[in-house]
């Protein structure tokens, strides 16, 4: 998971690649994008994603809905 120093500077948006149960910075910020509502999601908060897709989603609500959209979930 992340310490406090792999966030980077305070404020705006990070770049992260998402692996099986892991996550790696490659920009520093503060935050994520909900790939479903849009919405910003703390790093520290984060434990919702798809590394095949790379996308983080809010909640796991989000994530099924993003599974329906695609066909993969009923």
């Amino acid at each position: 998971m992340l310490g406090r120093y792999d966030r980077g500077s305070p404020g705006g948006e990070a770049k992260v690649e998402y692996g099986d149960g892991t996550m790696r910075v490659v920009k520093p910020g503060n935050f994520v994008r909900c790939a479903v509502t849009g919405e910003e999601i703390a790093l520290d908060a984060l434990r919702y994603w798809s590394v095949e897709r790379q996308e983080a989603y809010s909640t796991p609500e989000a994530a099924m809905q993003r599974l329906k959209a695609i066909g993969l979930a009923g």
